[in-house]
């Protein structure tokens, strides 16, 4: 063989290689092109900038379809106009019959119709389209200014987790925090789960059970039970701490008599072996009841595995619950939300899988900013106004339970406040920040780094807390004014203390204005005269 023989040889194997690599990098053009972002992230909110890019763009996309029926849009100057002359207590009620009246608005974004001849073009923007208007429509509910629509979630990829995830699953399992379930629900998660496959069934797994009293799991238990709530107390926490052999700490151990009432299958938290039995109980009935329906159809097929998915918002505990159920860690866990990127699929056995979705922060009405960063729904990170995310914490913790959970004593009610009043969030900041000790560089209490500590404590249960259901609530009201016994007026009479005579009224008035400095007292006018001194004649 020749030089140039060999040459050409070498010339051709370099040719081939470079071109294999070529059609690599042009299979892979277009999944880059999909996928710039190199971590899929979360977006909960969209700063100015990117709001008004968003919006021209759209505009400029809407204009060029419908420039025919372009129609300006009017600019009320005079926004708060309408709502002048409305009280606190009018603007509450018609703010909730507006929430009454838009809730059918309010859903999870759909995805298209598809089938398994459309390429991956055609799918991309037909969800593109429908995310689109799902968009859409929440930004005409946000026009509203009876109306206030919670951060949500914005970002089209990590829908798509939740998509893939509804439609593989013969279960789906929507984690709770116990202490508040029904702000962590989602209702329109579980119609559209309906409308994907009308035989699959939503499961409530209210997980953080352990921080709640026996009877106020009982309460919960009559409430789902009541509205057809298919539910399953469990402790994430607990269970892993059993499988580590590590000892748990109990909640409740004043009254030891109420453990008894625990091995009621709808009150007890359910330990990692009867929850694996449970839903795989659910999912393989699922699965029966699909059988017998489809059965007669030839395409049919047949799955060796049941699949149960995991939804719900950010920091309720999923990955820790699939961490415990596996028995070994397989997903990141921490306290920030949003650890979980995409959904991943765990083989438990060779009858059951598991599959874990992205937290998502759904669309709602029920809740404000401040009150989903204490709830850990929204990271901390993102707090700007950080008293009025203590101030959720200090109307939901008693008095009590703050001054002896961090042995320390705040400022009592003046004279002429509600002795029942919740102490205000700069009142718990200061004394939180002078018993530890926390200042800033600028010589004030460090309330920022206070705040932080203590939304922290009131997320992992050291502050403890929890919610009543509804229904419930409005129950024991009614039994308490038939009776008459604790009824408003007596709880006020009693706030007011007794026998408040005229003199006293004036002296807390007197107190107010002393306080906010636009009174003066007798005290300042009398020293004020006796330090006058006559002047005295020179000889």
């Amino acid at each position: 063989m020749g030089k140039n023989e060999k040459t050409s040889l070498g010339r051709a194997l370099v040719k081939h290689h470079n071109h294999a690599i070529q059609e690599t990098k042009e299979k892979g053009k277009q999944y880059k092109s999909q996928n710039n972002k190199k971590v899929l992230e979360s977006v909960t909110e969209v700063s100015d900038i990117e709001a008004i890019i968003e919006q021209a763009e759209e505009a400029e996309r809407l204009f060029a379809i419908h420039h025919d029926s372009a129609t300006p849009v009017p600019i009320n100057m005079d926004a708060g106009s309408s709502s002048s002359g409305v009280t606190a207590k009018e603007w509450k009620e018609q703010r909730m019959r507006e929430e009454a009246l838009h809730a059918s608005s309010l859903q999870v974004p759909r995805r298209p119709p598809w089938t398994p001849k459309m390429n991956v073009d055609q799918l991309d923007a037909n969800e593109k389209q429908a995310f689109l208007s799902w968009r859409r429509k929440l930004a005409s509910l946000e026009e509203n200014e009876k109306l206030v629509l919670t951060p949500f979630e914005k970002n089209l990829d990590i829908w798509r987790q939740l998509w893939r995830v509804l439609e593989r699953s013969d279960l789906i399992v929507m984690v709770v925090d116990a202490r508040d379930p029904l702000f962590y629900r989602c209702p329109d998660l579980e119609a559209y789960a309906r409308e994907i496959d009308e035989h699959k069934e939503t499961m409530l797994l209210v997980n953080k059970a352990d921080l709640l009293h026996p009877s106020v799991r009982e309460k919960w238990a009559e409430y789902f039970t009541r509205n057809n709530i298919l539910f399953v107390f469990w402790s994430a926490k607990a269970a892993t701490a059993t499988l580590e052999g590590k000892p748990l700490k109990e909640q409740w151990t004043t009254a030891p008599e109420t453990s008894q009432k625990t091995d009621d299958p709808a009150v007890k938290v359910y330990g990692r072996d009867e929850l694996l039995d449970r839903l795989k109980f659910e999912a393989q009935e699922i699965v029966k009841t699909r059988k017998a329906r489809v059965e007669a159809s030839a395409d049919s097929h047949h799955r060796e595995r049941v699949v149960v998915g995991f939804v719900g918002y950010p920091n309720v505990g999923k990955s820790s619950t699939i961490n415990a159920l596996v028995g070994q860690k397989r997903t990141g866990v921490t306290s920030t939300p949003g650890k979980t990127k995409h959904f991943q699929t765990l083989i438990i056995s060779e009858e059951l899988m598991l599959c874990d979705c992205p937290g998502l922060v759904f669309p709602s009405f029920s809740s404000s900013r401040y009150e989903m960063i204490a709830c850990g729904v929204l990271p901390i990170d993102r707090m700007t106004e950080h008293r009025e995310a203590i101030k959720v914490v200090a109307e939901r913790v008693p008095r009590d339970v703050i001054e002896e959970v961090y042995n320390i004593s705040l400022p009592k009610p003046k004279a002429y406040e509600s002795r029942l009043r919740p102490p205000l969030a700069s009142e718990l900041l200061r004394t939180y920040c002078l018993s530890r000790g926390y200042v800033a560089a600028s010589g004030l209490p460090d309330e920022t780094r206070a705040a932080r500590q203590i939304l922290k404590d009131y997320i992992e249960g050291k502050l403890p807390h929890f919610a009543m259901p509804p229904e419930m609530t409005r129950h024991d009201e009614n039994e308490t004014a038939e009776t008459g016994d604790g009824s408003l007026s007596e709880v006020i009479e009693e706030a007011r203390g007794p026998g408040l005579g005229l003199d006293q009224v004036l002296d807390d008035l007197s107190s107010f204005d002393l306080a906010n400095g636009i009174g003066y007292s007798k005290k300042k006018l009398v020293d004020s005269h006796k330090q006058h001194k006559k002047p005295q004649r020179k000889n």
